[in-house]
């Protein structure tokens, strides 16, 4: 959630996080992605990552061809802040009245704030 604060305030837009209740991937429009990539795939044999790469961007979804980057940066995991830290950041974030467990916005700051 840090980073999505400083990721907010940087760039001066608002973001609202909605997630799907467990067991409702077929909601996801990525999950669905990923099916139709499998697919696509057909058992194909990916033996290296630039054939991986290689036929993703040969899918097509909705008539739309993904951009394929391959990441090679290494993604820290397992951050995490003090409470007290933390507490700033959670007054940051509104949560939906009727999906408060599902629905979560994080607002800008006004400009000179």
């Amino acid at each position: 959630m840090n980073r999505l604060v400083q990721f907010v305030d940087r760039t001066g837009m608002d973001v609202e996080l909605v997630y799907y209740p467990p067991y409702h991937s077929k909601y996801n429009p990525i999950q669905r992605c990923w099916g139709i990539l499998e697919s696509h795939w057909n058992g194909a044999i990916l033996s290296s990552v630039p054939v991986a790469l290689n036929w993703a961007a040969t899918m097509t979804w909705r008539g739309v061809t993904p951009i394929v980057e391959l990441v090679e940066g290494v993604y820290e995991r397992d951050i995490t802040i003090a409470k007290a830290a933390y507490r700033p950041i959670l007054a940051r974030l509104d949560q939906a009245t009727k999906l408060k467990k599902w629905s979560v916005c994080i607002k800008a700051k006004p400009i000179g704030y």
